[in-house]
């Protein structure tokens, strides 16, 4: 029995027209020359291939299978022509129109083609849009964190901004950056907007880096917003770390004035270091004048600091550390009065020490040098420390001091005048045992000797003396407090006592 119809004249224009309408990927000239299973063959490789690509996303077709299909085209085109070449068409009978049939045909997968590209684009286009709304949100997810938490959020949504705009220019989503990247500035700034100044110092010097990370059309104006911002921010930080004593602001003020050295807020540096000190200078004399004197010794100290890191065109910085410096030094001597009024004596002798070394010509030096005596005094006798000392000196009665001791010994007093001298040691002296001094018979400076002595002239009321060993500590010191009235005469003697703990004179 016959498998098909029977051969056909050869026909070229058949052949070309069965290869035709193959092309088509629906198998028609199959369907005219009655393959029906080849037919069937190609409408499941078109199936598979539009299951595979519908709906249309933006990754598109896999390359393999666009070229494996069209292959199959071609096959099913070659195998129609030979096919057609002796097979009689069921329709239309006559091949020319065959012929013109296959060339409309191919329409529908060169139209199929174009629409399904279109549809790619667009879900390109989509899917950009949603990476752009993806980074847009978390950007606005980031509201009220730190920037150090949340800038790796920021980087992350600028690096998708980058890759729109530079991968994807004529993207509906790129040409939307620029509108993106104004709220993205204003959501990294908004420390600033909330008047946080020293906050916004760190968000708005990332913003000045982002220019550098984007063509210049897409930053347009934003690349100069964080400026004007980023300097008041500094200004304004640095000032309150000024009032508030903290080491900071010279940070701040030296990068602005390294980064915008012509700014407005720069220009306000100056003054601002100069009002700090005014204002510091301000507390000397009173009961906070030793805090004063550290704050201005401080400011001497960080304003030359400024100076180094950031310059002093006009002179103005120099000014207020000279000034500073100087108010410092003098208020030295309020500050020893401060402490010695409060019984520091200890440092209120230190304080006053230097004072008089490093002020020979000042006219606080000589009752500097009397509160030092007597703050040494007081240290031995606290009740000398009662009253500040005068620079009065002189007196009606007589107090003459001799020195039993083999040391030389300094002698300091204080009461209604001080002062202090020293004693050469004495020849022949010696130091006494604590059991000596407790006879009933000591008598100290008694011996006939010719003692180094001195004799002063002091006023009526009570001096206390307290004698130390030349080289020795106050602890180490002998004291005496002494009652003075007129009509009498008064000898003083000094010794060295030895005991468990060393010896005392």
């Amino acid at each position: 029995m016959p498998v098909g119809p029977p051969p056909a004249t050869p026909d070229t224009g058949r052949a070309v027209a069965v290869g035709l309408l193959n092309l088509s990927g629906l198998g028609l000239g199959y369907a005219l020359t009655r393959r029906r299973l080849l037919m069937a063959a190609c409408w499941v490789a078109t199936a598979i291939l539009l299951v595979i690509a519908l709906p249309a996303d933006a990754d598109g077709v896999p390359g393999a299978l666009l070229a494996v299909y069209a292959l199959l085209l071609l096959l099913a085109a070659a195998h129609g022509a030979y096919v057609g070449l002796r097979t009689r068409l069921v329709w239309p009978g006559r091949a020319p129109l065959a012929l013109l049939l296959g060339l409309v045909l191919l329409a529908v997968p060169a139209g199929g083609a174009l629409w399904y590209q279109d549809a790619r684009d667009e879900a390109v286009q989509q899917a950009l849009l949603k990476r752009l709304t993806s980074a847009d949100q978390l950007v606005a997810a980031d509201a009220g964190k730190s920037f150090s938490t949340a800038e790796s959020d920021y980087r992350e949504a600028l690096g998708v901004y980058r890759g729109l705009v530079t991968d994807h220019p004529g993207s509906r989503a790129a040409h939307q950056v620029p509108a993106s990247l104004r709220t993205y500035y204003s959501k990294v700034a908004a420390p600033y907007d909330s008047q946080d100044y020293c906050t916004a110092v760190a968000p708005l010097t990332y913003l000045r880096t982002v220019p550098g990370e984007l063509p210049k059309a897409t930053v347009g104006a934003l690349a100069h917003w964080p400026d004007d911002r980023l300097a008041t921010s500094l200004y304004e930080c640095g000032s309150q770390g000024l009032s508030a004593g903290d080491q900071d602001w010279v940070t701040r003020f030296g990068d602005l004035m390294k980064t915008f050295p012509g700014a407005p807020q720069t220009t306000k540096v100056a003054p601002a270091v100069d009002a700090a000190v005014k204002k510091a200078q301000k507390g000397v004399g009173g009961s906070g004048s030793c805090a004063a004197v550290e704050e201005l010794r401080q400011l001497d100290t960080r304003i030359g600091d400024l100076k180094t890191a950031a310059g002093d065109p006009d002179g103005k910085l120099a000014s207020a550390a000279s000034r500073a410096g100087r108010s410092g030094d003098d208020g030295a001597y309020d500050c020893g009065v401060q402490e010695y009024k409060s019984g520091d004596f200890s440092n209120a002798q230190q304080t006053m020490d230097k004072f008089v070394a490093g002020h020979p010509h000042h006219k606080n030096r000589a009752r500097a040098q009397k509160i030092a005596i007597a703050a040494e005094v007081a240290q031995t006798i606290p009740a000398a420390g009662k009253k500040l000392p005068t620079t009065a000196s002189g007196g009606s009665i007589s107090v003459t001091v001799k020195n039993d001791s083999p040391d030389d010994v300094t002698v300091l007093y204080t009461g209604p005048v001080t002062g202090s001298f020293t004693l050469k040691a004495c020849g022949g002296c010696r130091s006494y045992l604590l059991a000596d001094t407790l006879m009933s018979t000591f008598k100290p400076c008694a011996g006939g000797k010719d003692y180094p002595q001195r004799t002063l002239q002091l006023p009526v009321g009570t001096t206390y003396f307290v004698h130390k060993p030349n080289g020795g500590q106050v602890t180490t010191a002998g004291s005496d407090t002494e009652k003075l009235r007129p009509g009498n005469i008064y000898t003083d003697c000094g010794l060295t006592r030895l005991g468990l703990g060393g010896s005392v004179t």
